[in-house]
């Protein structure tokens, strides 16, 4: 069974997280985890660049630290940067002090104002000492573009049909995922219906 949207159960353990900004004007919230990527990244900026939109890269801070001059292009095309971890830990398998460190080293790569947790994964434990810290921004439409079995069309038709005001757009920035290919016309198709898109700060 394939989630779309987060379960209920999420937002009512995790009250302060960003699941979706409330708003009734048609605004969108554009978002990649898992990068910098030397192949997607670039793309996905000249993409953003035609349409002059927005968005908000999740980095990790090995892939950050690895490619530093994406993270520069990423800062020069007007880009939010997120926090997505160092290491990519799973919050359900890891342990906390191990989980906030991990996130803590990564925040002087990346960011220490904004964070998303790998996987969607947090402990109620770690969510309590992070929302001290650090705002924390889920997501409300996954179009699964990593799995590679889910297909191009079927993550563009969902992206279409779950859409609503304020949603938040998680996709990957990495070589596997479809983002590149269905990103575009995804624009085009939510300006099209009037939507505008935004950054989360």
């Amino acid at each position: 069974m394939r989630l779309f949207r987060p379960c209920f159960l999420a937002g009512w353990l995790f009250t302060e997280a960003i699941f979706r900004i409330k708003t009734t004007e048609k605004v969108l919230y554009l978002t990649f985890d898992d990068g910098p990527d030397p192949v997607s990244t670039p793309q996905l900026l000249e993409i953003l660049k035609k349409y002059n939109i927005r968005a908000q890269f999740f980095c990790t801070g090995k892939a950050a630290e690895k490619h530093q001059d994406l993270m520069t292009q990423i800062i020069a095309g007007n880009h939010l940067i997120g926090n997505h971890s160092y290491s990519h830990f799973d919050g359900w398998t890891t342990g906390t002090d191990e989980y906030i460190n991990d996130i803590i080293k990564a925040s002087v790569l990346t960011s220490g104002k904004i964070f998303r947790p790998p996987f969607g994964h947090l402990r109620f434990r770690q969510y309590k000492i992070l929302r001290k810290k650090i705002k924390i921004v889920l997501w409300d439409v996954m179009p699964y573009d990593f799995d590679i079995t889910f297909g191009s069309e079927k993550s563009l038709e969902i992206l279409k049909k779950k859409i609503k005001p304020g949603s938040i757009i998680v996709l990957h920035d990495t070589i596997t995922s479809c983002a590149n290919n269905i990103v575009g016309e995804f624009i085009a198709y939510s300006l099209k219906e009037g939507y505008r898109f935004e950054l989360l700060d």
